[in-house]
This record gives structure tokens, sequence and C-alpha cells, in this order.
């Protein structure tokens, strides 16, 4: 098994790509986008010749920002592309689908020191290789801090410079999935130059006057000290449904009543998740952390729930 396979849970009807291999555990992320965690014996791996007897394919996960998997267009403007040499190394290219040229220098940032990877120029129409990458190090990239100044080859409106830094993220990057123009291999994309469209300001106004939204009054409800997550406390019949479709609707519950929590004024709120395989415990988790919010969280009253619950303090 390697990172970005098409697998299927043993154990239940969830498909997915694996993103993380640590020894005998592998993280697959599944279609909603959650990562669950598993061991190896617990997943198979979706083959070809199984797409090709029952004449499906699995679904892909789309592409972001860029050119849908597959496609053969040809970009507009300069983008990065990630073409894997094999199954742990990746060539970087610089592509050029405008129709000028630019100066370009491209820099890998980490942190407060900075290294430049390519300073040259670049013709329309083509393409330039300038760096490297191992697949089980992308944790460890450098941002690519693009810096782009166009050419005018004769007298004509200024095109602006621009630049654009791209952090790659592993629970993103395999979403960039595309046939990589001019290259003509399956690859990742990451376009840099946007399509700017100007905007027709008094047909933007008509028509902003023509909507009028109902104001509905704001109600809040104070949310009781403490919310069970367990799924048999939130829908009557949960036999049959997997788990990703259990997890969408604890999430749903624990962010509902943290925000009723907020909102109404409280200084602590407890959710109780259970242990059980951590997937849930992680995620809320996760989502405590990104909040500007919270005080600080904890897991709490091991005595009665051994540590399945999660307390937050609000700020």
């Amino acid at each position: 098994m390697n990172i970005g396979d098409r697998v299927r849970m043993l154990h239940g009807n969830e498909e997915g790509v694996i993103r993380k291999i640590s020894g005998n555990r592998v993280e697959v992320e599944i279609e909603d986008g959650f990562q669950i965690p598993a061991m190896k014996n617990e997943v198979v791996l979706i083959s070809q010749a199984e797409e090709k007897h029952f004449q499906t394919r699995p679904k892909e996960d789309p592409a972001v920002s860029y050119e849908p998997t597959g496609s053969h267009s040809k970009p507009s403007s300069l983008s990065l592309a990630f073409i894997p040499i094999n199954d742990q190394q990746l060539s970087v290219y610089l592509i050029n689908g405008s129709k000028r040229s630019f100066l370009v220098m491209i820099s890998g940032i980490h942190g407060p020191n900075k290294q430049t990877l390519f300073a040259d120029r670049i013709a329309a129409g083509t393409h330039q290789k300038f760096d490297n990458r191992m697949l089980q190090d992308m944790d460890q990239w450098p941002a690519f801090h693009v810096q782009a100044i166009p050419i005018h080859e004769r007298l004509e409106k200024a095109a602006p410079a621009f630049e654009k830094t791209i952090k790659i993220k592993g629970t993103q990057f395999f979403k960039h999935s595309a046939k990589v123009p001019m290259l003509n291999k399956d690859g990742y994309l990451f376009r840099l130059q946007d399509d700017h469209q100007e905007l027709d300001i008094r047909s933007l106004n008509a028509e902003l006057e023509t909507i009028k939204p109902k104001q509905e009054a704001l109600k809040i409800i104070k949310p009781s000290a403490s919310i069970d997550l367990h799924i048999e406390k939130l829908v009557a019949q949960p036999e049959g449904m997997s788990n990703s479709e259990m997890l969408k609707i604890q999430l749903s519950e624990f962010e509902k009543n943290l925000d009723q929590a907020i909102a109404s004024g409280m200084d602590q709120i407890t959710f109780i998740h259970g242990i059980g395989n951590g997937v849930l415990r992680k995620e809320i988790h996760k989502r405590l952390s990104q909040m500007k919010n919270i005080n600080y969280f904890q897991d709490t009253q091991k005595d009665r729930w051994g540590y399945g619950a999660t307390l937050v303090r609000i700020s």
C-alpha cells in the first residue's frame, strides 16, 4: 500500500484514499473529508480489475481551484505542477500556459529563511523543471513563494506583476490531481495566477435591490452543561448507519451546542464523546484548537467517563 491508493474498509461501507502510513497503521480520507485511522489489515485496495469487472470507477477527488482530473486543456496562466517520478518522488515544474513571457523567481520559505529555487525568464507556452521533492517529507516542504513580472514585447496595456505563496497541505494536495498540460502526464496542479473579471457595478446594484432577505430574530437557546454525543442519544435508529454518517451527525451536534454556549455567555461546557477509536475526540479537539474564543479545553472526569469527555472553557 502507498500514499494515494484508494481503499475500502473491510468492516464498513467507507471508501477513501490513503493519506498517511505509519508502521501498520494508515489514515484514510473518506469522501466527506474526514480522516479515519485503521490497521493495514482492516482495509483492502480497490484494484483496476475490480473496476473493469463491475464497469464502475471509484469516485475521484475533484481538482480544487484548477483543472478537473483528466483534463487536457491548456492553462491560461502560470501554474506549479508536481509530476510523480515513482511512488515516493515528485518533480516540480513551472508551467507557463499564457500568451506572454514572464520573469519569475520562486523561493522556498522556511519560517524566516528563504532559498531561491528558480530565477529566470520563462517563455509563453513553455515549462521548466526546477526541483524534486520526496512525498513522505511533504509536511517539511517549504512554502513556495512565486514572484512574476510580465514581459511586454510591444507597446500595449501594462499587465501587473503579481506574487503568490502556496503552502502544500497533505489533506488537500491529492485533490489537485489533473492531466498536466504540455507535459501530458498525470500530476498535481496549483494555479498561481487568478483570472479576474471586471464587475458591472450598475447591474450588481440593480440585482441587489431585488433581493429582500427575510430578517428573523435569532433565537439563542442555552444548552445543558454537558452534552452527550453518543449516536444513540442523537438518532432514534442508528443501526445500519456508516461511521461517516454518524460522525457528521455528532460533529453537527457538537458545533450547534458550542455556538449556543458561546452566544448565551456560558463559561464552560462538557462534551461526552466516549473513548471508542478516538476519531470523534480527535476531530473535536482539532476544531477547538482552531477557535479564538476558546480559553482552553481538556480531557475531564476520568472517574465518571474514563476520559471519554472534553471540558471546554469559553473565553
